[in-house]
């Protein structure tokens, strides 16, 4: 079983996402931000960063105590190898799928991040910094197009993988952001193939719930792992 420690975020969504594609069985624990859980004792105990998600194995692979795994690429890596799913075998197929989930990671995430937040929560304008993070975020969509140009298919390759995973959520708020993606064809082929799929909807109505649910603990669980790395 694994426990979610969740917000709906882009960041916590790709873990419920990651959850409901490789058919792990899992239970949510709500971590309302608002109220500033993340930053109690509970929450640090099992985050020491104290950022949205983190998970708790109670069974991992090698039969141990439980293990807390905290940041979603490293998230990502531990749910994929422990379900088989998700993470080519193939070397070069492998590097290039951790190449684009630490791209993810180190830069999608932390400047629409911050272009988000000068777009949408600044208490005043700011110009200087609207402009700056626009046009990094503008490279950033600029070099996801070419990628997907060049493969044709996915991220990383032929294959629907973590890196997708990863990614799909902070594009999900390119409205929000002020981007259409009609300027970017490849990406919007990419989109709407991820949109479609079963699974991502579900991880992405984990969100939808616990708006309902508010700090309550939901139990959810699903399927069994499918053992492929194909959509």
């Amino acid at each position: 079983m694994i426990e979610l420690w969740y917000a709906p975020t882009p960041n916590g969504w790709k873990i419920a996402i990651m959850l409901e594609e490789c058919g792990l069985p899992y239970r949510i624990r709500n971590v309302d931000m608002r109220a500033r859980e993340h930053r109690g004792e509970a929450y640090t105990e099992i985050c020491p960063t104290q950022k949205i998600p983190a998970i708790v194995d109670e069974t991992p692979l090698d039969g141990g105590a439980p293990r807390k795994v905290f940041e979603t690429g490293a998230i990502l890596l531990h749910l994929a190898e422990k379900s088989g799913q998700f993470l080519p075998r193939d070397p070069v197929q492998r590097n290039e799928t951790i190449c684009w989930l630490f791209w993810q990671v180190s830069a999608i995430g932390p400047i629409l991040g911050q272009n988000g937040h000068f777009v949408l929560y600044a208490p005043t304008p700011e110009p200087y910094a609207l402009q700056r993070f626009r046009n990094e975020a503008t490279q950033l969509y600029e070099v996801l197009d070419r990628q997907l140009r060049k493969t044709g298919a996915y991220i990383a390759g032929p294959d629907y993988t973590i890196a997708d995973i990863a990614c799909f959520p902070w594009l999900m708020t390119h409205k929000a952001q002020r981007f259409t993606l009609d300027d970017y064809p490849h990406i919007k082929r990419w989109y709407a193939t991820l949109r479609a799929r079963p699974a991502l909807q579900r991880g992405l109505a984990i969100g939808r719930e616990n708006k309902l649910l508010g700090g309550e603990t939901q139990r959810a669980v699903h399927g069994e792992p499918q053992r492929s790395d194909k959509p």
